[in-house]
């Protein structure tokens, strides 16, 4: 694989990550949750071998506490 053809195919993949953190921050807010910190990872695409990594960052303990009830209300069958 040529370089621009790298340089491609790591720009699709940003998009396609850019598209998710969108799609998280959405999904998030709709069960009352913000991650402020939401973002990609721009050093994980920076290198020769790039993967594009989500940092999905720091919260505080509220948002820690709000974050575990959705995910075991989702695993115990419930909405959320």
């Amino acid at each position: 694989m040529t370089t621009t053809e790298r340089r491609k195919a790591v720009a699709g993949r940003v998009r396609e990550a850019e598209e998710l953190v969108a799609r998280l921050r959405g999904g998030f807010a709709g069960v009352g949750i913000v991650l402020p910190s939401l973002r990609l990872d721009p050093v994980s695409f920076a290198g020769d071998d790039p993967v594009v990594l989500l940092d999905l960052g720091r919260c505080n303990l509220d948002t820690a506490l709000r974050l575990t009830q959705v995910l075991e209300g989702k695993a115990a069958g419930h909405g959320g």
